[in-house]
């Protein structure tokens, strides 16, 4: 038996190598993968060749503490079940189904402490969705929307609609969303919110904007603009758009990784003197705000919760074999809009 595993070997080109499994070590388990779940943003960037090549992958994470130089395997959502123990596993983790953040592969090794046990009330497609379910949740403990607050979220993917979902439980007084694709603009609809846009039409940019209390001019009256964006769009012209839209003192949150793309910021204009606030929100930690009563469990927690809820599923667009990776990359790169969520089967 042998494991085959996807590597990025240049802009544009993957490979998929074949290798003998390796050998377990004390304390190690071999997982046979059901599925992964490809991460259109970063992904795109490794394939393009568009990450910075100052830092490791993930920092937090034994599976990408490598250097983002060719070649390299990636990915981060990897669902199996526990094929082999080796010696000081306890044998409970035999044959239970796990999630981990391994790059796309049919097997992996793995400590136990890199296992996530998979509730027996989620079924492998739906838990391909836990990194993701996790950023979303991270997103909203660090904008934290308020009562009766006007919350934008830019980029209805995966990672958008996830907050969609969420949000549309808060007692928010308004939640709108920016995407150029119909089909997910429609999906955010479904899940709850109350009015989505395309940003590339001038008629549906004045409609926000007027729905935003937001005038023609530069100057703003008192309670207009949004209270709160996310952008996550992966699009670094995207935060120009949320400076527009936001009200006085208003929150931007950064999910989006745009690796080594510049994001060069209109701040000349009505953004310096309306006070607002621009920060990057990143899964890897916890918001210090909230470290000292929340841990990676209870968040984990928490998005199993979301993910039981939304059945996110459903918006796997497409699931093919590990050999027809280079074909799915490419429409990832060449026609985005076609593909929501793909996942790896073996």
């Amino acid at each position: 038996m042998s494991l085959r595993q996807l590597w990025f070997v240049a802009p544009g080109e993957v490979q998929v190598r074949e290798t003998p499994l390796p050998v377990l070590a004390a304390g190690q388990v071999l997982v046979k993968a059901e599925c992964s779940a490809i991460s259109a943003g970063s992904e795109l960037l490794v394939y393009r060749g568009r990450l910075p090549g100052d830092l490791a992958l993930d920092a937090t994470l034994a599976s990408l503490q490598r250097s983002t130089a060719y070649p390299l395997p990636y990915g981060y959502a990897c669902v199996g079940r526990v094929e082999r123990i080796g010696n000081g596993v306890s044998p409970d983790w035999l044959d239970r189904r796990v999630f981990s953040f391994q790059p796309h592969a049919s097997h992996f090794v793995a400590e136990t402490s890199q296992l996530l046990a998979i509730p027996d009330d989620v079924c492998s497609e739906a838990a391909v969705f836990l990194a993701n379910a996790e950023t979303a949740v991270n997103l909203i403990h660090d904008g934290a929307p308020a009562l009766g607050e006007r919350v934008a979220v830019c980029g209805l993917g995966v990672v958008g609609l996830l907050l969609t979902g969420i949000l549309a439980q808060f007692p928010l007084g308004l939640l709108v969303g920016l995407d150029g694709i119909a089909a997910r603009r429609a999906k955010a609809s479904a899940l709850g919110m109350h009015a989505s846009y395309d940003p590339s039409r001038d008629a549906d940019w004045r409609a926000l904007r007027a729905d935003l209390n937001l005038p023609v001019d530069l100057s703003r009256p008192a309670e207009s603009g949004a209270d709160l964006i996310f952008e996550v769009s992966g699009a670094p012209a995207a935060l120009n758009g949320a400076l527009e839209l936001a009200g006085y003192a208003g929150r931007i949150v950064v999910g989006s990784w745009y690796g080594s793309q510049p994001a060069p910021l209109q701040l000349g204009g009505g953004a310096h003197r309306h006070r607002l606030r621009i920060m990057t929100s990143q899964v890897s930690t916890i918001t210090p705000e909230l470290s000292g009563r929340w841990d990676k469990a209870r968040r984990f927690e928490t998005a199993w919760t979301a993910i039981r809820r939304l059945q996110p599923q459903a918006w796997i667009s497409h699931r093919m074999p590990l050999e027809q990776a280079a074909t799915l990359y490419r429409n990832l790169d060449q026609t985005p809009g076609g593909v929501l969520q793909a996942v790896f089967r073996y």
